[in-house]
């Protein structure tokens, strides 16, 4: 584990200006599933507002979307990431921990895309979504697929890549798309919540780490009591204890909910960068 003492940190980091309007949206989103959802949901509108520290938030989604953001074709170099806004699975923080990482992504020549997974309340066709989004963007020809997420997109993120062997919906395969692995192959955790459900703050029974549990970095702090403190030591020690490759960066302060904003939200975007680069050139 990596304990980062800083008390000061001056670095560059700049976001272009976002214009959403009520539409939501600053690319086109498309529907990952198609005709038939899982779970047979009813199709209804995208119910957003706007939240003052969070900028356009989704509190209803029942049909799930991926929002592209393409680099410039000069500046790609093949990978892709999904985006897992964060919102206690309960609505998605979708500016915030979406389109400005999805931009940031880009702009370092990844193809990015933010997933609007099924909220509120819906943990199991939220698994069903990031699975199917996977798969859809290998299909894209993508050379290497990732997922990043904040908190509960944090705690998807790692369910996606813990549970990737297990068929999440019925029918799978669906199509053709459903051939392919859903198994990512990198997970980054920014402040993870849910992680440490089982006894005495124990590994969530749900996620099963292996040996071939994709590599995972994570970014939590301790004054995050609730929830990132506990769960990056716990999905730590699940990762060490199975040989699964990890890297930890854990602050003394930092809090919750900061995206790329602020504070903590300026430190972890250069490591994560460099350690993407690094683990998807092995």
């Amino acid at each position: 584990m990596k304990r980062i003492a800083l008390s000061l940190l001056i670095f560059n980091f700049q976001l272009s200006t976002f214009n959403i309007a009520s539409a939501q949206y600053i690319n086109k989103p498309s529907s990952i599933w198609g005709n038939t959802i899982p779970g047979g949901s009813e199709r209804k509108e995208v119910v957003w507002n706007q939240r003052a520290n969070d900028g356009t938030a989704f509190t209803q989604v029942t049909d799930p979307t991926l929002e592209p953001f393409v680099p410039e074709a000069s500046k790609s170099n093949g990978k892709a990431v999904i985006v897992c806004p964060g919102g206690a699975y309960a609505m998605l923080a979708y500016e915030k921990e979406g389109q400005e990482v999805a931009q940031w992504l880009s702009a370092q020549g990844y193809n990015a895309y933010v997933l609007a997974y099924r909220v509120p309340n819906n943990r199991l066709g939220a698994l069903q979504d990031v699975q199917r989004a996977i798969r859809l963007v290998r299909s894209k020809g993508a050379t290497k697929v990732g997922v990043i997420g904040f908190s509960a997109g944090a705690s998807l993120s790692c369910r996606a890549c813990t549970r990737w062997g297990e068929p999440a919906y019925e029918g799978n395969p669906k199509d053709r798309i459903d051939s392919l692995s859903c198994r990512p192959d990198f997970g980054i955790l920014i402040y993870p919540a849910y992680l440490d459900e089982g006894e005495n703050h124990t590994l969530t029974p749900e996620l099963t780490v292996t040996k071939e549990t994709p590599p995972m970095f994570v970014f939590g702090t301790e004054d995050d009591v609730k929830y990132s403190g506990p769960s990056t030591v716990t999905i730590m020690d699940a990762m060490q204890r199975a040989g699964a490759p990890i890297e930890v960066h854990y602050l003394t302060k930092g809090g919750h909910g900061y995206g790329m904003r602020r504070g903590a939200g300026l430190i972890w975007p250069p490591l994560a960068e460099q350690w993407i680069e690094e683990v998807t050139n092995k």
